[in-house]
């Protein structure tokens, strides 16, 4: 009889809370508990700039803020997906969401998704903060995996989950249908050994030294992240 084979003991280790701080502060950027009655206007105001932001997420767009508001009172209470507010401490305004979700405790599993940039926060210091936030609460926290999955089709997302220190762990096909459409779906992930130097990477490149007097940066977050990364995502190469 051929030798059974089993995963290694998991030892010293207890199943994490669940998400639940209603305030996340990082230095750029803050996350708040979403709450419609003080973050809705604002966030709508912004989303106005561009219909783009919601093809890839199965909701959205909105036509004027009661629409907005009846789906952010929808969800804004909700245990898993647990929505965020994404605050710019430097206008104070609220400019997009993102929320855990697929949280499994008993797993030590936790995934970011639901995520909403409005086009003032796409790209800036502000919105990878906001992504490294959900990360340090989640391992700081004793979760041992951290998610994220996009659309197949959606390259700037999987871009964005290499960029961040997430390795490509493949594609599950035909996975769901949304807004009528097949969605394949790409599933990306860092665990818990790899936080440290994936904590390193990110306040190295979110340090104000990282950044000229133009803003611009001195070391890109790629590069700090890309010694992390146990697979890289064959669509991105070439």
């Amino acid at each position: 009889m051929a030798e059974r084979k089993f995963g290694d003991p998991v030892g010293n280790w207890t199943p994490p809370e669940r998400p639940g701080p209603d305030r996340i502060d990082g230095r750029y950027v803050r996350l708040e508990r979403f709450d419609p009655a003080r973050h809705a206007e604002a966030i709508h105001a912004s989303n106005m700039m561009d219909d783009n932001i919601w093809g890839y997420l199965p909701y959205g767009p909105f036509a004027d803020l009661v629409a907005y508001r009846a789906w952010a009172d929808g969800v804004a209470t909700g245990s898993d997906p647990f929505f965020y507010a994404i605050i710019d401490t430097a206008t104070g305004r609220a400019g997009g969401v993102a929320s855990f979700l697929r949280i499994d405790p008993k797993a030590g599993s936790i995934e970011v998704g639901h995520i909403n940039l409005a086009p003032v926060l796409q790209k800036s210091r502000a919105a990878t903060e906001a992504i490294y936030l959900f990360i340090r609460w989640a391992f700081g926290a004793g979760y041992r995996r951290f998610e994220w999955k996009c659309d197949a089709m959606n390259l700037p997302s999987r871009r964005a989950a290499e960029r961040y220190g997430l390795s490509f762990e493949g594609v599950f096909r035909q996975a769901t249908v949304v807004k009528g459409r097949n969605r394949d779906t790409a599933w990306f992930a860092a665990i818990d050994k790899e936080w440290p130097a994936l904590r390193e990477a990110f306040e190295t490149w979110l340090a104000p030294a990282n950044f000229d007097g133009a803003g611009q940066q001195r070391q890109s977050l790629a590069d700090l992240t890309r010694r992390i990364l146990v697979t890289r995502d064959p669509a991105l190469e070439g």
